[in-house]
């Protein structure tokens, strides 16, 4: 589906059958591993079955803000060992040079991401290691071990991205950097967007 398709379908109730069996298949996961490299080929698997449909994300943690992106929490592991965003891009909106210091799957639900990468020098400052753009149905990866330091960008200059992350941890409450060029660090701690979480696991209406 594209993303102005997106915005023109029809209001309905969230199927929250995929959300619930993503995190639960992904808890399955790394239940079974602490594999790093592992856990980020298996997830992104699962990863890319969930966001190739389309109708599960509720309306509520899809809303851009005209003043920054947003970083909705979906769900958090009950020991913290994974968590499930949906980060959402105005027009034009971007992140700073950043960091996450734990592993992170991210798949383009709606629209395009432009991600740059970094690269730390010896001498401590940052090179830049050129762009990607990540396209709806598609997952990257980062961490520590394999590349940990990007700016990310809606790769629309009229409507809206939604991307989806998994990372392992309670991200919003990972101590994390952001970073100037010469490789100075500000440390942050990201919190979330929203103040409740989507219920996932009230059955009744078996959606």
């Amino acid at each position: 589906m594209s993303a102005l398709a997106a915005l023109d379908r029809p209001v309905t109730a969230p199927n929250t059958n995929r959300l619930r069996g993503f995190v639960t298949a992904f808890a399955d996961l790394l239940a079974a591993t602490r594999d790093e490299q592992a856990i980020l080929e298996s997830g992104r698997a699962l990863l890319s079955r969930l966001i190739a449909t389309d109708d599960w994300l509720p309306d509520e943690f899809a809303q851009p803000n005209p003043d920054r992106y947003q970083q909705y929490l979906l769900h958090c592991d009950s020991r913290e060992r994974f968590s499930v965003v949906s980060f959402v891009w105005g027009p034009g909106q971007s992140t700073p040079i950043h960091d996450h210091s734990v592993w992170g799957l991210i798949g383009m639900l709606r629209g395009v991401e432009k991600v740059e990468s970094f690269r730390r020098l010896p001498s401590g400052a940052l090179v830049d290691e050129g762009e990607e753009l990540l396209h709806e149905g598609e997952v990257d990866a980062v961490s520590p071990r394999i590349g940990d330091i990007h700016r990310v960008t809606n790769g629309l200059s009229d409507r809206p991205s939604i991307s989806i992350h998994v990372y392992g941890a309670n991200i919003g409450a990972v101590e994390r950097a952001t970073y100037a060029l010469d490789g100075t660090p500000k440390t942050f701690i990201s919190g979330y967007a929203n103040s409740v979480i989507p219920n996932l696991w009230d059955r009744s209406k078996q959606s």
